[in-house]
């Protein structure tokens, strides 16, 4: 039980962490510093935009295909499938790189459902992807997904799943994890609530980090986000947040939280949803113009949102049509090196320090037995 007692906070990095090897070089991360603009003579900005996507595809934070499907008897996603608005035409048309399956599960599940349903929903992105194995490469770490890059497929990464998928038990967690889930949203459960996390929740998160588990936390308390934030050693993601200094939407973030994460190095992925954004594609530009000014160009990329169910701004109704966000970005005066790092670089730093974080962690801690009952009761 000592473990449970050992706060890995971030700002301990020097816990015997500084004589691991990075073991990901920094070739092929895109920095500020390190960005080589696009050569492209004409300026025509949906030009340049197709051009800079070229080079630096969008990685999509949310995407609910594998959902979407479950009411199909029969798809062609190679060939195309109007009926979704995903399909490898499309993403290729989009210049998608890499897309987060969102693990959707109904209203109201808990307990043991909630994990059946969640195994379940793994069980259908599996065979999605199997069956679509000319355009899409199932993936799990940032290695892998720039692997999947380079052979001309689009990487899916498994996740965010709902909290509830875990039942309340560390032990699910690891299995969920060895059968691909990479991040996973802590809201509706108990140990993460309005109260913010409980000393189970901060175990959960723990552990995640030694597993090298994404923390997801749109959705969640500000307590919740600000104590994960201060807990976790990976930095944490808010997967489907955007502004709420333009549109107060609940699970937008304050410029506060804004703030606060940025300086964790922290991720907001800006959602494509009229509900959240606005209804044009100049809304989500405001949006993405306004987290960069108040958490820096580091802080913000994409999230699609397509096939979750939720209605998208005008010209922005499928994956095909990122090129005209980035086109209304190069209009406002974006640098070609703060487009890069908000459609692929910031994601791939993002999963290179949770793989980091993983690999360090499990050097110095073994997989937690913690129950909630212990903890919490």
């Amino acid at each position: 039980m000592a473990d449970l007692q050992h706060d890995l906070s971030r700002t301990a990095a020097a816990d015997g962490f500084d004589d691991l090897a990075e073991p990901y070089p920094d070739e092929g991360v895109i920095t500020a510093e390190s960005y080589e603009p696009v050569s492209d003579p004409d300026d025509a900005p949906l030009t340049r935009a197709h051009a800079i996507l070229a080079a630096h595809p969008v990685a999509d934070g949310c995407n609910a295909l594998p959902w979407a499907l479950r009411r199909l008897s029969y798809y062609d996603l190679e060939l195309g499938e109007s009926t979704v608005d995903t399909d490898v035409p499309r993403l290729r048309g989009g210049h998608v790189g890499a897309l987060f399956w969102s693990l959707q599960l109904p209203e109201g599940l808990d307990g043991d459902r909630a994990v059946g349903a969640t195994l379940e929903q793994l069980d259908r992105a599996k065979t999605v992807a199997r069956t679509c194995d000319e355009g899409l490469r199932l993936t799990a770490t940032a290695g892998q997904v720039a692997d999947a890059r380079n052979c001309g497929r689009v990487a899916v990464l498994l996740g965010p799943a709902g909290a509830p998928a875990l039942g309340d038990s560390l032990g699910i967690l690891r299995q969920l994890h060895l059968l691909g889930l990479r991040a996973l949203t802590l809201t509706g459960v108990s140990w993460a609530s309005e109260a913010g996390l409980t000393r189970f929740g901060e175990e959960v998160v723990r552990e995640m980090n030694r597993l090298g588990v994404i923390a997801d936390l749109s959705g969640a308390s500000a307590q919740t986000l600000r104590r994960a934030l201060s807990l976790s050693r990976a930095p944490v993601l808010c997967g489907r947040s955007a502004a709420r200094a333009i549109r107060p939407h609940p699970v937008n973030l304050s410029d506060d939280l804004l703030a606060e994460l940025g300086a964790a190095k922290g991720l907001c992925l800006v959602p494509l949803s009229a509900e959240q954004t606005g209804p044009t594609v100049r809304d989500v530009a405001d949006h993405l113009d306004h987290i960069r000014a108040v958490a820096g160009a580091e802080c913000v990329g994409l999230s699609g949102t397509y096939d979750s169910g939720s209605a998208h701004p005008q010209e922005l109704q499928d994956t095909s049509c990122y090129p005209r966000l980035i086109a209304e970005l190069l209009r406002r005066g974006w640098e070609e090196s703060d487009v890069a790092l908000l459609t692929w670089g910031n994601v791939q730093r993002l999963l290179r320090s949770a793989d980091f974080t993983a690999r360090a962690a499990q050097q110095r801690r073994e997989p937690s037995t913690a129950t909630i009952s212990e903890l919490d009761g």
